[in-house]
């Protein structure tokens, strides 16, 4: 008798790694959900608190440095002052106190709006930002700091 060889068997392929776009989708729609409504949940905390405890009077919240020791405003004087506006509907009182601290806030509302919407559908958040967006935003920055701080920019003073 002669031995017949054993047959040759391939192992089997290993499974091809999941993207991380296919990884998401196949998360529970809970644990999608988390880190939006976590940050969601902090943002309405923050904002809750300020609109509990009254900026405008004092003792409540660290003076500015800059203003303390320079007399200038920095870019965020003003912004507690408008978040507590802000947080009572008063959105003309918000925008007098510091109008680029608004611009954040509705920034932000949007970005947690495309953020919640994305985890819903199951599709992996990414905003990338140009470079040259981040200049952009540093130089409006700058210019609302300095333009707040001259007599023509008074009304931009908190």
């Amino acid at each position: 008798m002669t031995a017949e060889p054993a047959p040759q068997t391939t192992p089997p392929a290993p499974p091809t790694p999941l993207t991380e776009a296919e990884e998401f989708r196949r998360r529970r729609l809970g644990g999608r959900l988390l880190a939006p409504l976590a940050a969601l949940a902090g943002t309405a905390a923050a904002f809750t608190y300020v609109g509990l405890v009254d900026p405008n009077e004092p003792g409540h919240y660290p003076v500015c440095p800059l203003l303390r020791f320079t007399g200038l405003y920095c870019p965020g004087c003003g912004g507690l002052r408008s978040a507590h506006a802000a947080a009572h509907g008063d959105l003309a009182a918000a925008l007098g106190a510091n109008a680029l601290a608004v611009a954040g806030y509705a920034v932000c509302a949007v970005l947690m709006a495309v953020w919640l919407v994305h985890a819903v559908r199951g599709t992996p958040t990414r905003i990338t930002v140009r470079p040259a967006w981040w200049w952009a935003l540093g130089a409006l920055t700058a210019l609302f700091a300095v333009v707040r701080n001259l007599p023509v920019g008074s009304a931009l003073a908190p």
